[in-house]
């Protein structure tokens, strides 16, 4: 009698652990540009973000993650896609992205997902993939946003992170099916330039000095040009809409003659009026760092009622949580602001997990991993088996804390945008865990770096005695790399950047 009920009662287990194993929701929240050295899980010595360090508390925090391309519309297409550049077509901000082409919430629709996009996009094409979106005109402004819907534009009162964080929860409250699994891309313009600070956070800081990064005064020696032909300096480059302001100092002869004749030549008063030199270095630096992390204060908060609602809802156990940044961001290391460059601060991104049952909590990986891991890792995540032609790697095994087979020794990157904003020179290299090898092709000059030894990559030592080894391995791996990944030369001209024509809507 037990040897007949033996087999009927693992049946029933056996259907209903397949009934409890419901398909998993993901979260996706996205910031633009930010810095992941400021964030406090990272070790930030500039300010905190506690509901970004919640995910992190209760997740795994990457602290090698990397883009391919660090530019805003290129890094949004290769986590789309899980291509580099040159085979997604995004190759700089000015071109348009076809949104034809294969990406993964397209692959996630077709196996019963339900996936909306919400915030800041940046694409010029309309989102294709999604069951709902509406996204920001562009850039979009930091303040009363129209957005763009299938349905047309719909102008929207408010602060840009709140309100991306609103439709956000209310879809997740009142339009979605909840008899699906989602996908939810809640992508934020902040903390993207000129950083207009939220209501709450206007004057957060105005009592303290921001600590200042070592490589503020950087003079670019032992470097190839590209490093001091940029135009992305806190000290030259800072506008008066970034600084919100005109910069104290800056007298004409004919103001200063007249300053001199009435108060007497350069006296206190002309001193705390007038900055000049490294004061007003330090002023702007200050002035721009503030409404920089005043911005992601509001991020933070927002992320804080996105976990809040999972906890209430009781989403929370089934919903994987997945922190990023488009690209880094410079917080005034080299005494730069924006990004662009393969050096670490632009190249490295943030990039924490929540993924309740599965990742330890409080963890941290070390392996190379880039935004091009993202299509293949949010596919495996929900069960949907990843195309061959995608060109990164699940990091599910990193996740559940294994020794993925086989993981990749080495990274690839390449930057398109020259001539365009900020004049930084075209390049591609290859980073292992401790080299970095860089070329600025259109120059022919190259860069080496040894990050133990010089992690602020000050000092090239490409050219120098003993590194002959180095350099040819370096350079072969590189050349590997780019057959891998079926990389073109980059034959275009140096006199205006590329842009595709906008395809015609079909009748």
């Amino acid at each position: 009698m037990l040897k007949n009920i033996f087999p009927f009662i693992l049946v029933l287990l056996s259907a209903s652990s397949a009934l409890s194993a419901k398909p998993l929701n993901v979260l996706f929240i996205f910031t633009d540009d930010h810095a992941y050295q400021a964030i406090s899980a990272y070790g930030s010595n500039r300010n905190k973000t506690p509901n970004i360090d919640r995910i992190a508390k209760d997740g795994m925090l990457f602290n090698r993650a990397f883009v391919t391309n660090s530019i805003c519309a290129p890094s949004r297409a290769v986590i789309l896609t899980g291509k580099h550049s040159h085979l997604n077509g995004q190759l700089t901000n000015g071109q348009r992205f076809d949104g034809e082409q294969q990406t993964f919430p397209k692959l996630l629709q077709k196996k019963g997902y339900q996936t909306a996009m919400i915030g800041k996009w940046h694409l010029k094409s309309d989102p294709t993939g999604f069951d709902f979106w509406q996204v920001l005109q562009g850039q979009g402004p930091y303040y009363n946003p129209p957005m763009n819907t299938a349905q047309g534009v719909k102008k929207i009162t408010g602060y840009t992170t709140d309100v991306i964080t609103d439709i956000t929860l209310d879809w997740l409250k009142n339009d979605r099916d909840k008899n699906k699994p989602f996908l939810v891309m809640s992508q934020h313009k902040a903390p993207h330039r000129n950083w207009q600070p939220g209501p709450k956070y206007l004057t957060k800081y105005d009592d303290i000095d921001i600590p200042e990064p070592e490589t503020l005064r950087d003079n670019y020696k032992n470097r190839l040009e590209p490093a001091s032909t940029q135009a992305m300096t806190i000290d030259r480059h800072l506008s008066v809409s970034d600084l919100k302001i005109k910069a104290p100092g800056n007298l004409t002869p004919k103001q200063r003659a007249m300053w001199d004749a009435a108060y007497g030549p350069k006296n206190e008063a002309f001193k705390e009026a007038n900055l000049e030199g490294d004061a007003l270095f330090k002023w702007k630096y200050q002035r721009y760092v503030k409404d920089y992390l005043r911005c992601i204060d509001s991020v933070d908060e927002n992320i804080g009622r996105l976990l809040d609602y999972l906890d209430e809802s009781g989403l929370a156990e089934n919903t994987v949580v997945i922190y990023s940044s488009d690209q880094g961001w410079y917080l005034g290391e080299h005494g730069w602001y924006d990004k662009r460059w393969m050096y670490e601060e632009s190249f490295r991104t943030p990039l924490i997990v929540r993924w309740p049952g599965v990742t330890k909590p409080g963890s941290q990986n070390t392996d190379l991993v880039q935004n091009l891991d993202y299509a293949q890792t949010f596919l495996d995540i929900c069960g949907v088996k990843s195309p061959k032609d995608m060109q990164g790697a699940s990091m599910v095994p990193l996740l559940k804390g294994k020794q993925a087979k086989n993981w990749r020794k080495s990274l690839y990157y390449q930057y398109y945008e020259f001539p365009g904003a900020h004049s930084v020179r075209r390049h591609y290299g290859v980073r292992t865990d401790r080299y970095k090898l860089i070329y600025f092709y259109m120059l022919d000059g190259w860069e080496l770096y040894d990050l133990d030894k010089d992690p602020n990559e000050l000092n090239s030592l490409y050219g120098k005695p003993g590194y002959e080894k180095l350099t040819a391995e370096l350079k072969s791996e590189l050349t590997r790399l780019r057959k891998q990944y079926k990389v073109p030369e980059d034959t275009r001209p140096l006199t205006r950047a590329p842009r595709t024509p906008k395809k015609k809507k079909k009748s």
